[in-house]
């Protein structure tokens, strides 16, 4: 029994995390599903946009911003430790376009905007609004997960494309202020060197690190505990299993789009 115990706890949590992953694909599912189903709220739609979209600008724009900056300077470091200092730009917008910039709007969509919903529905759940809505004939479903998540999946790919290049511009500013390239030069090679590989695998990043962030905040949000432990249990495990999902999601992809 003593050599059995630590085996038995082990089956036990393997179990559940699995069961766990199946409530959440499940879930995803019916949110996608719910998308497409009338009755549509335009209006929650319309208020998801300008949170997880409008909002999240400055955030994404600053860290984009000061993120390829220092890509530029520490290419630059470790490029002339080779006498490789010229490739600078080329290096910059690849790193930004295809990693960078999607995990990073990943990741701060993730602080800011899964936290935000999960929290919001957890305390609807706590307040009883939730039953309210069902009293009433509204499916929690299709009012509260299918507007956001909707609005995610537009939004955040552009999130991402709007990062990517103030990324670049921010390389681009220490470039010729810092590093002495001329500025022709240096936005020739970063526009020769991209492809359009490059570009669609960080919008289709955008778009499944959106719908990641969106999903665990509603998940977490309704299935929260109650009282104000359980919004704030909802809050961090939403965070959390949102940063984990997307890094693994990110790989998935990469090997998706280039591995050789």
């Amino acid at each position: 029994m003593i050599l059995t115990a630590p085996l038995a706890a082990l089956g036990r949590q393997t179990m559940a995390f699995m069961a766990l992953i199946g409530r959440v694909a499940i879930f995803a599912f019916q949110g996608l599903t719910h998308i497409f189903r009338p009755p549509f709220y335009g209006r929650e739609f319309l208020v998801a946009l300008l949170n997880i979209g409008w909002l999240s600008l400055p955030v994404v724009g600053l860290t984009a911003f000061f993120t390829g900056g220092a890509l530029a300077l520490q290419i630059y470091d470790g490029g002339a430790r080779f006498s490789a200092e010229a490739v600078v730009p080329q290096i910059v917008a690849i790193g930004m376009v295809r990693e960078l910039g999607p995990v990073l709007v990943g990741l701060m969509i993730a602080a800011r905007v899964t936290s935000s919903i999960a929290a919001e529905i957890a305390t609807m759940k706590v307040t009883e609004q939730i039953d309210a809505l069902t009293t009433l004939s509204t499916h929690p479903m299709k009012y509260l997960t299918a507007p956001r998540l909707l609005a995610a999946l537009i939004v955040v790919p552009l999130l991402v494309g709007i990062g990517d290049i103030i990324g670049i511009f921010g390389g681009f500013i220490v470039g010729i202020q810092q590093l002495g390239f001329n500025p022709a030069t240096y936005i020739v090679n970063t526009v020769n060197f991209l492809q359009f590989t490059d570009i669609l695998s960080s919008l289709v990043k955008g778009m499944v690190f959106g719908g990641i962030a969106a999903t665990m905040g509603c998940y977490f949000g309704m299935n929260s505990g109650r009282g104000a432990q359980g919004v704030g249990a909802a809050t961090k495990g939403s965070v959390q299993a949102a940063a984990v999902l997307i890094l693994a999601a990110n790989f998935m992809l990469t090997s998706l789009f280039f591995a050789s």
